[in-house]
């Protein structure tokens, strides 16, 4: 056995494994010093093998780095469990750069640890993907935001005129030739239409972008949403608002918004829900709104499918806002989703 308590077996085994994979890879004993390292980690630390093996993360990586890398060591070793995550740290010229790692307990015949192998990916380039992508999402957001807001505006401020005068034009007519019954029932006739168009066009200025909103501020325009809700749907409803009004950012209350309107859409399309609650919370943990019906779920699965555009849309208005969604549903016990946001995004 060597001084790490590993065979000779184990280490050339290992060796033969490590030097073959083109990510970083590494052996360490139970107490995190280097039994075995491939080149792509050389070349990462910048040093020769000479001044990695025997030591710990500690002695070979930059002042805090090594402690960071020591502490998942020992929760693999406490746990003796496989454990995976990404992780941001210095690349081979010492800038940051994301990994995708996995360490993994080496057991012996009675399940003790004998020591940790390790893989590190070079996942910056996805990373800096992913990070494009959501920008580019978030000016689409915007933007699309922008489009309604106009086409709302121009709707009641052109079109809602518009047509409100046709109705008083046509009401005056009716006044004025009572007598002629044909004629009277032709202008109440035109007067319902245009009475129809007229609520058309509000309830479609709305549903783009509601005045309330804008108006009175988050808390009122979720309030708004859910009466015309139960109003469409039928279904009750439950508000629990913060007792201490706050004001949210603008892009936060557009988000936290649509993602109450789309969770509510998918409740009256899908979930056979028989009630809604929504409740709405901000403090110094931050923003928290959860949408949560009785109806009959769904596989958590579904949250993430690609087909799943609504579900997705609601994570990518989150992630854009520093924050993190929740979807919590089973066949059966109806859904609820959660959104958890900064508290830099609320105000007093």
């Amino acid at each position: 056995m060597t001084a790490s308590g590993l065979s000779l077996t184990h280490v050339v085994l290992q060796q033969t494994i490590l030097h073959h994979i083109p990510d970083q890879a590494w052996l360490k004993d139970r107490d995190s010093r280097y039994i075995l390292v491939n080149e792509p980690f050389l070349a990462s630390v910048g040093l020769a093998v000479d001044a990695v093996l025997g030591r710990t993360p500690a002695d070979v990586w930059p002042a805090g780095w090594g402690e960071r890398f020591m502490e998942t060591d020992r929760e693999v070793v406490q746990s003796g469990r496989r454990l995976r995550f990404e992780e941001e740290r210095p690349g081979p010229h010492s800038e940051l750069r994301w990994f995708d790692t996995v360490k993994t307990p080496l057991l012996d015949a009675q399940g003790q640890v004998l020591g940790i192998v390790g893989i590190s990916r070079d996942i910056t380039d996805r990373k800096e993907m992913e990070r494009n992508l959501r920008e580019l999402s978030a000016y689409l957001q915007t933007v699309r935001e922008e489009e309604r807001s106009r086409i709302s505006r121009e709707l009641h401020d052109e079109l809602g005129q518009s047509l409100t005068a046709i109705q008083l034009g046509l009401g005056s007519l009716k006044e004025r030739h009572g007598d002629r019954t044909a004629w009277n029932e032709t202008l109440s006739e035109l007067q319902h239409l245009t009475g129809q168009t007229v609520t058309a066009m509000q309830l479609l200025a709305s549903d783009l972008r509601p005045p309330v909103l804008d108006d009175l501020g988050l808390q009122a325009a979720i309030e708004w949403q859910l009466k015309d809700f139960t109003r469409r749907s039928g279904v009750p409803h439950e508000l629990h608002l913060p007792q201490a009004p706050f004001l949210c950012d603008a892009d936060a209350s557009t988000a936290l918004f649509r993602i109450v309107q789309e969770a509510l859409t998918n409740v009256s399309r899908h979930s056979q829900a028989t009630r809604v609650t929504v409740t709405l919370q901000a403090g110094q943990a931050g923003i928290r709104l959860s949408v949560a019906d009785n109806g009959r779920g769904m596989d958590e699965q579904l949250a993430v499918a690609p087909s799943s555009l609504g579900l997705i849309g609601m994570r990518e208005r989150t992630l854009m806002l520093g924050g993190r969604l929740f979807i919590t549903s089973s066949p059966g016990s109806g859904t609820t989703v959660d959104v958890h946001l900064p508290a830099s995004l609320a105000h007093p």
